[in-house]
């Protein structure tokens, strides 16, 4: 079976059952922390698939990556996974979970790049924008990156508006490289 597959049958599953209980944004927080950790701490997934440690130190390792106390729908999650032996997905079950939860919350990921940092008037317009123009919720992180020069970058979802510095003086390059050229 296929890796997608089984992980957002088990993040459905688990938004669900969640929901149910109406504990969906406490897990969509759980899982959120989980995917982060799978991403800062590499060896994470090494140590879940060892299979010399016991499920109760699985279970005490995913509620560590999850951010310690957990809650009966998460630790419920982590018991069912480890009992299948579907521990080696449960990375990928986390991403689903929250892709899933912000799709039906009607979430977008957006991210604000400057070379310098930004007053928090700026970054909260920049939000509200965002909200109008979509009429959704927003998770916004501005980042200070220097080498765009000036300007900034704008990420909503998969959406890029980048007027930065860098991006124009390469292409003011690009096009004066392509018509000296047919000079020489």
């Amino acid at each position: 079976m296929n890796t997608g597959v089984i992980s957002k049958r088990y993040a459905k599953a688990l938004y669900l059952f969640a929901k149910e209980s109406k504990q969906e944004k406490l897990v969509y927080r759980e899982m959120s922390t989980l995917a982060d950790s799978y991403l800062q701490v590499p060896a994470l997934r090494k140590a879940l698939d060892n299979p010399l440690l016991s499920v109760e130190a699985k279970i005490d390792l995913l509620r560590s990556a999850s951010g310690g106390n957990v809650s009966k729908e998460t630790e419920r999650f982590f018991a069912l996974v480890l009992k299948e032996h579907r521990e080696k997905f449960i990375q990928f079950m986390a991403c689903s979970y929250v892709d899933l939860y912000r799709k039906q919350n009607n979430i977008l990921i957006g991210r604000l790049v400057t070379a310098t940092p930004v007053d928090k008037r700026i970054e909260d317009r920049m939000r509200m924008m965002i909200v109008k123009g979509t009429q959704g919720t927003v998770e916004f992180e501005t980042v200070v990156e220097p080498s765009i020069e000036g300007g900034f970058i704008l990420d909503v979802d998969f959406n890029r508006l980048d007027a930065s510095v860098a991006t124009q003086l390469s292409r003011i390059h690009r096009q004066f490289m392509e018509k000296n050229r047919k000079i020489v």
